[in-house]
Order: C-alpha cells, then sequence, then structure tokens
C-alpha cells in the first residue's frame, strides 16, 4: 500500500530511499532460490531517477537525452506518448537500457527554450505490463525555466463527452492560420477525461487550440483533422508547484480524483466543411438514376446534362448540405449502357482556388443483364416500383408515417391510399389524414392521421396496387404497414416546460450512450414538449441552439472564427444522464436564456 501510495503521489523518490530499501532487502530474502510463485504484481513501476535533474537549466542544445530509471524493468507500450514539448518535427526517439528509459532527439534544440517530456500512457512495466501512471520532467537549454501552467478540457462539440489523445496547443503568433503553417510553442496530449495541464510555459499571450492529430505532426489539417479554438487570447495566471492536484498523474479509473481536477479552459473540438471542392465519387443507380458527391458542401454547380437528353428531362435533388446530388431522366424511351453526364462546377485547382471546370462522367448500367439469356433471369422486383413504408410506435403521433419511393414517381393517385383504424373490439373505420411531400427529399412523402391517436387502437396505412408509377415505367406492388401506440402500463411520460424561448432551438431526448434520437422537438417559442412511451432506464435531453434556423446541427469554421452551434446537456447530480421510473409522470421546468448562458439584451435606448 505504500508502494502505491508513493507511486500515485510522489512518482520521482529521492535516490537515497531506494538505497535504503536495497540495503534492508538482504536480510529479508533468500537470493538463493528462485521464486516459488505468490501474488500477482499489480504495482506499477516507480521512478526513482531523472536525469539531467527536472528543472534543470544551460542543458545543451545538441546530442542531449533525457534518462528515466526506475525501480523495475519496463518497456515502451506507446512510443507515441512519450511527448516533447514544443514538439520538433520528428518524434522523440527512446531506448532502454536496464532499468532506464532513455529518450533523445534527431534535432537540436532550440536556444533559450523550456522543454517538458511526458510519459502519460507509454510505459508498463516488464512482467505484467502494469501502467506507469505518467510523469512529466522539465528543463531549460536558457538560463531559466519557464513556470506557468493552464489547465482545461477537451469535449466533443455534438456529445459533450472528452475527447482522449487531443492535443492541445498554444501559440505566440496570434494569427489562426498558425495552426495550420507551424508547430506550437508548447503543447500536450488530453487524457481519458479530456483534461489537460500545460505547464512550464512562458507568462505571455496565447491562442489555444486542441487538434485530433490524425497523422500525428502537430499541425492542423483541415482535411484530416478536427479541431478546437479558445475565442480569445488568454494569459496564464498560475505558477508550477509539484503539490499542485492539477500537476499530478492519476490513475484513470479513480474518477473521484480526476473529477476534482479544476480546468481554467474548455475547448470543443469540431470537424470543418472541407475546404477543397472537387467530385468525390458517381455512380449510376438504376436504369434512369445516379448521384454523384462532392467534397466540401455547397458545391456551386452553373450547369449540368446527360449527352442526348435535353435538360427538362433531368429531375435533381440535393440534400441539405448540398454536397450530394441524385440525378433521375425522366424519359420513356431506352437507356443506353453508358450515360454521359457533364458538370459545370467551381473545383479547387492546385494553388487552392475555386474555378469553374467542366468535367465529364461516364456512368456505366453495372447491373443491367447482358444478352437474352440474362434479361430472362430478371427478378420480378427489378420490375416494380419499390416503396418503402416506415414508422414507429412511439413517434407514430409526432412523425406518422413516412412512405419513401426508391425513384421518383412519374405518376400516382394519393386517392387511392387508406388508413382505417381497427379499435379493441375489431370495429373498424376509415380515418382522415394529411399527406405532406418532404421539402428536402422529392421521393418522400409524410403521412400523419388527421385524427386523435387513441391507445388500444391499430392503425392499418395501405398502398393499394398500382397506385404509383415511377419514372423507370414500373409499377408499385400492393404494401402496407400496421402501428399501434404502446400500450404497456408501465411506461412513463417527461414532459419539458419550456419557457424564455427567443431564438430557434432542437431539442433531442436521447438514450444514455447518447447513441439514438429517441423523439426531437424544432421550436422557436415557449413550448410543452411531452415524450411518451418511455421505459425505465437512464435518458438524455440534448439542446441545440439553432443559430442559422436550418434544423441541423451546423459545425465551427477556424478562419472565421465561427464555433459550432452551441450544445448542451440537461444536467442532474452532476451528469448528463436521468432516471425515468417506471409508471411515473414528471415533469421539468426549464428557462432557455438561462439554461444557455445568453445575456438578455437591454431594452432601454438610454434616452430616459
Amino acid at each position: 500500500m505504500m508502494k502505491k501510495f508513493l507511486s500515485r503521489y510522489f512518482p520521482l523518490l529521492p535516490v537515497s530511499i531506494v538505497l535504503l530499501s536495497t540495503m534492508f532487502s538482504h536480510s529479508c530474502a533468500n537470493t538463493t532460490q528462485a521464486p516459488t510463485g505468490g501474488l500477482k504484481d499489480t504495482i506499477p513501476p516507480v521512478i526513482v531517477k531523472v536525469s539531467p535533474k527536472p528543472g534543470s537549466t544551460n542543458v545543451p542544445q545538441s546530442g542531449t537525452q533525457v534518462v528515466f530509471t526506475f525501480n523495475e524493468y519496463v518497456t515502451v507500450k506507446d512510443p507515441k506518448n512519450i511527448y516533447l514539448s514544443p514538439p520538433q518535427a520528428k518524434a522523440p526517439k527512446y531506448k532502454i537500457k536496464g532499468k532506464s528509459l532513455v529518450v533523445y532527439f534527431e534535432e537540436d534544440l532550440l536556444p533559450d527554450m523550456t522543454y517538458t517530456i511526458d510519459l502519460t500512457g507509454a510505459v508498463v512495466d516488464n512482467n505484467e505490463s502494469n501502467p506507469f501512471p505518467g510523469y512529466t520532467t522539465w528543463f531549460s537549454t536558457g538560463d531559466t525555466a519557464d513556470s506557468m501552467y493552464v489547465t482545461g478540457n477537451v469535449y466533443d462539440c455534438n456529445n459533450l463527452m472528452p475527447v482522449k489523445g487531443a492535443t492541445v496547443m498554444l501559440y505566440k503568433d496570434h494569427a489562426d492560420s498558425a495552426v495550420m503553417l507551424s508547430r506550437p510553442v508548447a503543447a500536450v496530449k488530453t487524457d481519458d477525461w479530456g483534461f489537460f495541464s500545460i505547464r512550464n510555459i512562458k507568462d505571455t499571450l496565447y491562442r489555444a487550440y486542441a487538434v485530433v492529430d490524425a497523422n500525428g505532426n502537430n499541425i492542423y489539417d483541415p482535411d484530416e483533422d478536427r479541431i478546437a479554438f479558445l475565442d480569445s487570447l488568454f494569459k496564464p495566471v498560475n505558477v508550477v508547484s509539484e503539490d499542485i492536484p492539477e500537476l499530478k498523474k492519476y490513475d484513470m479509473k479513480d474518477t473521484s480524483a480526476c473529477l476534482a481536477r479544476k480546468a481554467e479552459i474548455d475547448l470543443v473540438v469540431f470537424r470543418e466543411k472541407p475546404s477543397k471542392q472537387m467530385v468525390m465519387n458517381k455512380k449510376r443507380t438504376s436504369d434512369r438514376g445516379s448521384y454523384i458527391t462532392f467534397l466540401a458542401p455547397e458545391v456551386r454547380i452553373d450547369s449540368l446534362w446527360f449527352k442526348g437528353f435535353p435538360s427538362d428531362k433531368i429531375i435533381s435533388e440535393f440534400n441539405i448540405q448540398q454536397d450530394s446530388l441524385l440525378l433521375w431522366i425522366n424519359d420513356s424511351g431506352p437507356m443506353p449502357d453508358t450515360l454521359h453526364l457533364f458538370v459545370n462546377y467551381w473545383k479547387t485547382d492546385t494553388l487552392g482556388v475555386l474555378n469553374p471546370v467542366t468535367e465529364d462522367f461516364k456512368l456505366v448500367d453495372e447491373n443491367r443483364p447482358k444478352g437474352r439469356a440474362q434479361r430472362r433471369k430478371v427478378e420480378r422486383q427489378d420490375t416494380i416500383c419499390p416503396i418503402t413504408l416506415k414508422t414507429a410506435p412511439e413517434t407514430f403521433e409526432q412523425n406518422g408515417i413516412v412512405m419513401e419511393f426508391a425513384d421518383p414517381p412519374f405518376l400516382g393517385d394519393f386517392d387511392t391510399l387508406s388508413l382505417k383504424s381497427v379499435n379493441p373490439k375489431q370495429i373498424e373505420q376509415q380515418e382522415r389524414f394529411t399527406i405532406e411531400r418532404d421539402s428536402l427529399n422529392i421521393r418522400r412523402y409524410i403521412i400523419k392521421p388527421d385524427v386523435q391517436v387513441m391507445q388500444g387502437y391499430e392503425y392499418i396505412f395501405k398502398v393499394p396496387y398500382r397506385s404509383f408509377r415511377d419514372i423507370n415505367g414500373h409499377w408499385n406492388d400492393s404494401t402496407q404497414v400496421k402501428v399501434s401506440l404502446p400500450n404497456d402500463e408501465t411506461l412513463s411520460t417527461f414532459t419539458l416546460n419550456v419557457s424564455d424561448v427567443d431564438r430557434k432551438f432542437i431539442v433531442e431526448m436521447l438514450d444514455e450512450k447518447k447513441a439514438n434520437v429517441i423523439r426531437q422537438f424544432i421550436i422557436d417559442s415557449d413550448s410543452a414538449l411531452l415524450f411518451p412511451y418511455l421505459k425505465a432506464g437512464k435518458y438524455c435531453i440534448r439542446i441545440t441552439e439553432d443559430a442559422n434556423r436550418n434544423g441541423i446541427v451546423d459545425t465551427g469554421n477556424l478562419l472565421g472564427h465561427r464555433q459550432p452551434e452551441k450544445v448542451k446537456f440537461l444536467r442532474t447530480n452532476d451528469s448528463d444522464s436521468f432516471d425515468i421510473p417506471e409508471r411515473s409522470e414528471i415533469v421539468q421546468e426549464l428557462n432557455m436564456s438561462e439554461f444557455m448562458g445568453f445575456k438578455k439584451e437591454n431594452s432601454s435606448d438610454g434616452n430616459d
């Protein structure tokens, strides 16, 4: 227990203590016999010496080696976690020499610079692979060592979960482009909790970033990496001291100790929209259908056409990000084996400048049967108009039934569609319903009951045979879907009464793992939001400020100095999730402006 205590809070033991323990060990152990077994070693290795000593100054710029000597034989589990700050173009090298880890560098160190080497997550003992909690040493190539530090947390913008292994970077160059052009003057990796402490830095103004560095080059690559940035410059205010809890290394399973650490700044990482524009993929999906995708959203297309077909025969459908385009040829004549698609759009050239280009893409129908024998084998589903009907009992009241075609319908008789209810006594009744086409998908329709949906009733929506004909000339088969509201007496409801709403928000209930959206509301005024039919368990409420009112969570932009749209989770007892017991009706009040931290604008014009 003493060794465990010392290894956690005092990873650098004085050499004298180790020598003293060695003297006493001769009287306690029989060195003439091999060990006969015993309890498994679960104690991590301990550092007993570092050379040069922590805080050393005037360390040579060339040929420097930093030697970490342990109380047992160790090995390096992850070399990437031997992290030098400020980082060099090439990562530090290492070798094992006895019980020592020797770290050396392929480049000369900079003059008058304070360096740190962090070993968190790099080292395990040689026998049982017990992880070394970590240790940071520091030295200077100048006359003095810098002594300030800063702490913080890094979170993911979508779920606010901590980001492990992000590289937090500090720059004295205050231009946002610096993170894309040069390496930082100080950096460190976040731990399992997304926490970081950058120590032994100068007392000056910094820009702060966090980069999920895909290739480990300590430079931000917008097309590969995720990034976070602090809105304003900051200056460290705290001085390094070895008894500061935030600078110590902890077992990541020690939840209470890890959560007790104080963070000065928070960084929220996001993935920028790609900066380069070009065609990424294209494919012919059916006889008359195809798609084309682009690297960056909001592509600018001046014109597009299929060879041999007039423009008024082309049906197109963009996704909401405008980086994917579905295309169909609305022509009843025979289609060629290969379609030639011409796209005149603005593409990024080798200098990073957008210029108009026209590209020709050959789209081959790879599924088309070759020869008369293969055409006889065409399955029936290849000659019908596919329709899918989707609904869920828990969201039937809110979302209704989704009817989606594989290809755009050319002819349709919506009057043939029917919705009927069957009550508990098996009495059927035709019900009124509404049909609305999705504004973003010309093949999707939303069917909603125009009556109050009742528990204990079954609802059947039917699409009769030959109600629709698609652009391929195929008619639909008969299809239907049945749905009933959940009727389990153990289910619960949660009502969120939202007040002081002065802008648009997306309010979602998610499962405990934040993986699935159970129900979503988009609001722009005070609302009572009902989340019914909940099984006992843990849930999360995620609230997103929809700043541009487009109904989706938009990412940030570094050079535009725009953060991702603000996301917060409703918290109870220091947790993002809360319990819903069986057979309960829970009502929660929420003042949106206070919760999101928005300041009230002063309505006074100052002329009172």
